[in-house]
This record gives C-alpha cells, sequence and structure tokens, in this order.
C-alpha cells in the first residue's frame, strides 16, 4: 500500500494528525483496508439534504447521478471536504429499494464503504470467515476506467461496500457525472473539516461483542479501547462500547451496546427510532474545532450544551493542563477536552440532524490522543439525556 500518497491535498502527515494514525506493516492483514471510500447515506430528499451539506458543512458537489444522467431509480450526489466523502442517495422509481429502507429507518447511512487494494482476495476472506456476501466481486467502466467492486452484509442493514479504483480516474464511479463545486464566501475557509475519524455503530443488547469478533475474524480488525462500567454511565444512559480498527486506525468503527438502566437510554432510543442497529453518529476532524464550530452555527447547525460546572470542575482543569484553547474559550463555545498518556483532544457533538432522534455528528481536533473522550463520557450522555427529555424519551 502506498500510504504516503496525499488524498484530495490531506497528506500523510496531516492524516497522522487529524485522525491519530499508527505505523503498521500490511504483509499479514489478512483484509487489508487502504481508507473510508464513502459514507453512503439514504434521505428523504437528497436533493435538499445534499444542500444543506453543501451549506452548513461546507462540503464540495463533485460528481451526481439521477435521471439526467440515465439513473432512473435515485439520485445520489457525490460530496467531498479534504478526504472526506459522502454520498447522499433518494429515491426516484416509487419502487426504488431506497424508498424502502427510508420508510423503515428514515434518514441515515446504509454503507461504510471501504478503499481496499484487492477487491476479491477481501471478500474471499470474509466469505472463509462466514461472512455473508451481499454483492459479489465484479467491474463497473465508463471512459474513465474501470472499478472493482463488491459489499459484505454487516450489523442491521449497514453494507461495507469494497471499493478498488486503482484502475479509475473519474470523479466518483462508472454512471456518476462530475459537477463543480460552487465557490465559497469570500472570507470563508477552505473547508471546514478535512476526513473522517471514526464511524459508531449502535447494536442490540448482547450484540455488541458478537459484532467485536465478526470484525476481528472478517475484516483482520484490530481491538483499540473498551468502555464498561460506572465511568461512562449514567441513571439512563448506562451502556457497553467497543472500538475496532484496521492496522494503521485510518478506519476506526467504535460499536456500543445498551446496557441495563433506569429509564431508556441514548442507544435504547436509537434502536427504537432506527428500527434496528446502524450506524449512530460520525466523527469529522478538523484542525480548527473553533472556526468548524463557527462556521457550521453560523448555518444552523446546533450542538448540544454542557453545564458551566463541567468548564469550572477543579479536577477537569488539573487533568487536562495545558490546551491550544484557554478553558474560557472552550466554556464559551461548549468544547469538551480530554487527555490520555499520548496527548488531548477537543470535541463537541451535534444534536440529531434529522427528523427522527438518530443520526447526529462529531467534531474532533486531536494533538497526539489516539483516545475517544472517555473523561466525557458523562457530561456527553448527560446533555443527550436532556434533549431526550425534551422529546419525551427519557
Amino acid at each position: 500500500m502506498t500510504d504516503t500518497q496525499p488524498l484530495d491535498d490531506v497528506s500523510y502527515d496531516q492524516l497522522r494528525q487529524l485522525v491519530g494514525l499508527v505505523d503498521y506493516d500490511d504483509a499479514k492483514d489478512p483484509f487489508p483496508v487502504r481508507a473510508m471510500d464513502a459514507v453512503v447515506f439514504v434521505a428523504g430528499n437528497a436533493t435538499q439534504t445534499a444542500w444543506f451539506y453543501q451549506a452548513a458543512f461546507g462540503m464540495d458537489l463533485v460528481a451526481y447521478s439521477g435521471p439526467e444522467t440515465g439513473n432512473r431509480d435515485h439520485k445520489a450526489f457525490v460530496l467531498k471536504s479534504g478526504s472526506a466523502r459522502f454520498v447522499i442517495k433518494g429515491g426516484v422509481d416509487p419502487a426504488s429499494p431506497l424508498l424502502d429502507h427510508h420508510r423503515r429507518h428514515g434518514d441515515g447511512v446504509i454503507d461504510l464503504a471501504l478503499e481496499v487494494d484487492d477487491v476479491d482476495r477481501c471478500v474471499e476472506h470474509a466469505r472463509a470467515q462466514g461472512a455473508t456476501i451481499a454483492e459479489e466481486p465484479h467491474d463497473v467502466s465508463d471512459e474513465h476506467g474501470t472499478v472493482r467492486r463488491a459489499a459484505i452484509q454487516a450489523y442491521g442493514e449497514t453494507l461495507h461496500s469494497l471499493v478498488d479504483r486503482s484502475r479509475y480516474a473519474g470523479p466518483y464511479l462508472p454512471g456518476y457525472e462530475a459537477r463543480t463545486p460552487k465557490p465559497k464566501p469570500e472570507g470563508a475557509p477552505k473547508r471546514l473539516f478535512q476526513a473522517v475519524d471514526h464511524c459508531v455503530g449502535n447494536v442490540e443488547l448482547g450484540k455488541m461483542d458478537y459484532w467485536v469478533d465478526w470484525y476481528n475474524r472478517v475484516m483482520g480488525f484490530v481491538n483499540m479501547a473498551e468502555f464498561v462500567g460506572d465511568d461512562i454511565a449514567t441513571d439512563y444512559s448506562a451502556l457497553m462500547s467497543k472500538v475496532v480498527s484496521n492496522g494503521n486506525h485510518r478506519v476506526k468503527f467504535p460499536l456500543n451496546e445498551p446496557a441495563v438502566s433506569k429509564r431508556k437510554s441514548q442507544i435504547d432510543e436509537y434502536l427504537e427510532f432506527y428500527a434496528g442497529a446502524g450506524c449512530q453518529h460520525i466523527a469529522l476532524a478538523t484542525n480548527d474545532i473553533l472556526a468548524t464550530i463557527e462556521g457550521m452555527k453560523a448555518a444552523g447547525v446546533e450542538f448540544l450544551d454542557t453545564p458551566d460546572s463541567y468548564y469550572e470542575d477543579p479536577e477537569l482543569r488539573a487533568r487536562i493542563g495545558e490546551v491550544r484553547l484557554p478553558i474560557e474559550e472552550l466554556q464559551k463555545h461548549r468544547i469538551l477536552v480530554d487527555r490520555d498518556e499520548d496527548g488531548y483532544l477537543l470535541q463537541i457533538f451535534t444534536k440529531p440532524i434529522g427528523d427522527r432522534p438518530t443520526v447526529f455528528y462529531e467534531l474532533i481536533e486531536r494533538h497526539g490522543s489516539l483516545g475517544f473522550g472517555k473523561g466525557n463520557f458523562k457530561a456527553l450522555f448527560e446533555a443527550i439525556e436532556r434533549e431526550q427529555e425534551r422529546r419525551g424519551n427519557l
């Protein structure tokens, strides 16, 4: 693998800092993953949703497929921000399977697509480990070249498409036409985030260890972290969480399951309103979380609130030490901070971005830390619970 090659002017060294890459030898990896290829969404109105991501998340529209390009089933908008790629799909034909998916789950992630060097090798290994192959390896071609594709079934109705685009020079995939991004307003940052840091999956009670083992066996992922017990629980939001990743931590999948608690937890709420397991939130890596927050807030994105008591806690101040932003600035913008043995991170979470209380986003700025903000879990859960109570779902 040529891990040192830049992706969309985000260099390997920049990615190392942004998402916490580590060195590893892929020679013995049975399922070597190069990167996240795309986070693919189903939306009730893809046309408007794509506009929202451009206006509120600062993403660029780079490719399109729809009736105008010969795709009579659905519209699909391909959006980029640095190395991050989102694809927003919405059914056009009343018989489109995407509309059936949306009726069950609402707006959400249908595919966490992965870029690999050898689709056939990965599928062969996955099949030997008992994975369900949702789409057999095959080529798709156009005037820009050929893409080798396949897909395996993960939790719920979530797919992992496997994509080898080494022989392709088009804007996304065959069947898509390039689009020219709209110019940014004068003074606006080039982009609000640079990469996908991790994608969190919520699974049913008792299924977390099953899926951790599945990722270990089927995709050769390694275990990064484990969060259980009182240190990450409140009376309502008890959960258990484990994190799996590919060898160099470029692709990270935390997996949550609910734990027994006094009332409905945030994981229970998600499973109820999404009607099953699925991708709960996506963490977006930025090198300037303050500018990102300000840009997104100006466009109407709402973030979870954190009480002043969080920032006034002397234990927090002693634990985090000196960070890039003064504590008063963190408090003003409700940014959470956590430190571990490798460094620190800054993070903040949006409210759910759709009608159902399911999918939301995290912004994360890493300074050496390879963690996920364990010290902030209680503060985060309490903020989520306040929103659950307002929705009548606690």
